[in-house]
């Protein structure tokens, strides 16, 4: 084959090295705008993993860099004048420009042609070649050249860094915090050689302006930045290379390959420089490059195909790690309350790759510190989930939430055995707390006719029935979760259709809402409320919470999330009122507020109160992460105990970002940022991410669904496998409780 490769980086080198390697026939040439000498940067990082792949892909090459780093195994957080060491992180560092003239060598030693200094203003005409390869970074020319092929999305970050240079002898990977009369800065610091680290230094934007480094030479920044990290420096300078402040860019492309042109590394995609894994995910992919042109011997289209196909998933993985990690960074100032161990277990967990298993298995002695920290002097010190929480009078068992799930179970609003078996047998299986399915106030704030209710005294008798039930048999509280659901009411039960809208005839009602916009194009508009509607509904909201008092409720949630009608009112997607409670966030959260201050008032004052919210409509022109915080700063001066922290479903247009605890980063959020307690839920499955988000304060409780639908006993089952000797066991079931082992 003959291969142009456009860039001399790590990813065409490698990659030339191992088509070189396979097959020394092929002609390759690499072309690099900078000598051979020239490099930005002062070290590369790699984990344990990718040495161990590049041991296996070219011995050679594996070996050499393997005779040259310098390894590690601890990370130090530097914070309000603590270090806290965490150990078992395998890393190994090796300096830039030593990697590129390893590479470099290796390459030119296998025939591979190298052409340095040779800038490519335009592309050469690329009908001579079997293969381009595009390898020339994030401002890729390449890319740049293709663009409505590969469609890429260059998302530039708020973050400022200046990439640095330190005599200073780093022992552990080091994070270092120093604040300043402008702000925050943070030091990603790490011994790459002998005498030799790499000191990035990031601030906010806001920091960056006050202190004028917008302005100032790079030069004098440096200066400063060198008395104000000085404590961590030991009398050591900081150097510069050519680079001054950057921003970040966060690269992702809809396609890598456009006919014979492909795209490898930093072109095709990047990952934030706090994780480590630019050049990794570089490395790996000349990898799968060449592993895909071996398996597809003639057929370069074919090849380009599986490549992509293989690398995607590791890549979209690795880049969600990324930017969790970019997003801690970019809001340090968030977590600047917290005690150093929580501050640290945040950070070493912050890309939700290390959880707390996984850092437990690596440093068994943190995470016991962190532990007994949690329990807050409690013998023997409980996993987080374990862990009491008190809102006012309530003391809850442990951090364990069964979420509230509709049913559509219910007879004109009665519940029945059906309700008593379900919630009572979860809160048999242990769960702190029972949140009941969404009890709608009135008759037409039902979603559909198979939902529960709260607005007639036969509804308190039924409830009564499953809340005595859990009280007596079960040390959980039962919490009242209360809505209405608005323009999203009137509808077939769910196993009869997404949205399906109930007609007349069949029971059908008229929906409420803040203006007269329908959910989805398939069901009716709903009819504008006036003054007359919203005195209506906050009474009925009032009145149910009277009932959910005589029914012995524990607590009470108004539902203001998920596009029903109090949630109709925040989102500027649904409310186009041009009255006081419509416009600004101010206004949309009028009405929802006078409900919760008449909940509040119904309610007695030594039960919590929590509210559900949407933190974000996942749709332009939307609510936001930060639009949730103001809310939930309004809906704690309300009377709100807890904000239970979920998102969209608002607007049917709406384009979530599924993943695993795809929600948690908004309980985190909200919970740190208004300084409110917070419940987490979505997509938490198991009992290590429950003790990771609790552990690093992103929340407080933690609701699952669909784990205690398939497993009611999920709480004890939990128990068990952390060989927790819990409290919450019914009296029957204790033969099965599970025992600490003995020393």
């Amino acid at each position: 084959m003959k291969i142009l490769c456009i860039g001399g980086g790590p990813a065409g080198l490698y990659f030339s090295i191992l088509m070189k390697r396979a097959d020394p026939s092929h002609d390759i040439t690499v072309l690099e705008r900078n000598p051979p000498e020239q490099t930005f940067g002062w070290g590369v990082v790699f984990s344990d993993e990718t040495l161990g792949n590049l041991l296996e892909a070219d011995p050679e090459t594996g070996r050499a860099i393997t005779e040259t780093f310098a390894h590690w195994d601890a990370i130090d957080v530097k914070y309000k004048g603590e270090t806290l060491r965490s150990t078992g992180h395998g890393f190994s560092g090796i300096s830039r420009r030593s990697f590129l003239g390893l590479l470099q060598a290796r390459a030119a030693e296998l025939g591979v042609r190298l052409r340095f200094s040779t800038e490519v203003e335009a592309l050469p005409d690329l009908a001579g070649y079997d293969l381009v390869v595009g390898a020339d970074g994030v401002r890729s020319r390449v890319r740049a050249a293709f663009q409505d092929t590969f469609k890429p999305d260059l998302d530039l970050r708020r973050c400022r860094y200046i990439w640095l240079g330190t005599k200073k002898r780093f022992d552990a990977f080091t994070f270092a915090f120093e604040e300043t009369p402008h702000g925050i800065f943070q030091a990603h610091a790490y011994r790459f050689e002998e005498g030799l680290s790499t000191f990035i230094v990031e601030c906010d934007e806001g920091t960056w302006r006050r202190a004028d480094f917008d302005t100032k030479p790079p030069e004098e920044a440096v200066k400063e930045l060198e008395r104000v990290f000085a404590p961590h420096l030991d009398g050591q300078g900081l150097m510069m290379n050519k680079v001054g402040w950057i921003q970040f860019v966060t690269v992702k492309c809809e396609t890598w390959h456009a006919g014979n042109v492909v795209l490898l590394g930093d072109a095709a995609h990047t990952a934030h420089f706090s994780i480590g894994s630019g050049t990794k995910l570089a490395l790996e992919d000349s990898i799968a490059l060449a592993a895909a042109l071996k398996e597809h011997p003639g057929s370069v289209s074919e090849a380009l195909v599986a490549y992509e196909e293989a690398r995607r998933p590791v890549v979209g993985r690795t880049q969600k790690a990324a930017q969790d990690s970019l997003l801690w960074f970019e809001n340090v100032r968030r977590y600047w309350h917290m005690a150093p161990l929580q501050f640290a277990f945040s950070l070493l967990t912050r890309s939700l790759r290390i959880g707390w298993e996984n850092l437990r298995t690596r440093d068994p002695a943190f995470v016991a510190r962190v532990q007994g920290w949690f329990a807050g002097g409690q013998e023997p010190a409980p996993p987080p989930m374990f862990t009491p929480f008190r809102l006012r009078d309530m003391e809850l068992k442990n951090r364990v939430v069964v979420s509230p799930m509709c049913m559509y179970s219910a007879t004109d609003g009665t519940v029945d055995e059906f309700h008593l078996v379900h919630l009572g047998a979860r809160a048999l299986g242990g769960a702190g707390l029972i949140v009941t399915e969404m009890t709608d106030v009135s008759a037409e704030g039902r979603i559909t006719p198979g939902c529960a209710g709260m607005y007639s005294d036969a509804h308190v008798a039924a409830w009564k029935r499953v809340v005595d039930f859990v009280h007596s048999r079960s040390p959980a509280k039962v919490c009242l979760q209360l809505g209405h659901a608005g323009r999203k009411g009137s509808t077939e039960v769910p196993w009869r259709g997404d949205d399906v809208p109930l007609p007349p005839e069949h029971g059908g009602w008229e929906c409420l809402a803040p203006s007269a916009i329908p959910y989805a194009p398939q069901l009716p508009a709903p009819r504008e409320m006036d003054r007359a509607d919203m005195e209506r509904v906050r009474e009925q909201f009032a009145q149910a919470t009277r009932r959910a008092l005589a029914a012995g409720f524990d607590m009470v949630e108004v539902h203001m999330a998920h596009g029903y009608l109090l949630s109709s009112f925040l989102t500027p997607l649904a409310n186009r009122r041009r009255d006081a409670y419509g416009g600004s966030l101010e206004n949309r959260m009028r009405f929802p507020l006078e409900v919760l201050a008449a909940v509040r008032e119904a309610w007695p004052a030594h039960k919590p109160l929590s509210v559900r919210i949407s933190a974000t409509d996942w749709a332009p022109g939307g609510l936001d992460g930060d639009d949730a915080v103001v809310l939930s700063r309004a809906l704690k001066a309300g009377g709100a105990d807890i904000v239970h922290v979920s998102t969209g479903q608002t607007v049917a247009e709406a384009k979530p970002i599924y993943g695993r605890m795809w929600q948690t980063r908004f309980a985190d959020q909200v919970r740190n940022e208004a300084q409110v307690p917070t419940i987490a839920v979505g997509n938490i499955t198991t009992g290590d991410q429950v003790n990771s988000i609790l552990a690093a304060g992103r929340a407080d409780l933690v609701a699952l669904a669909r784990p205690h639908l398939s497993d009611p006993n999920w709480t004890q089952r939990e128990a068990a496998m952390q060989e927790f000797d819990a409290h919450f066991w019914p009296d029957p079931y204790l033969a099965a409780r599970p025992r600490r082992r003995k020393a």
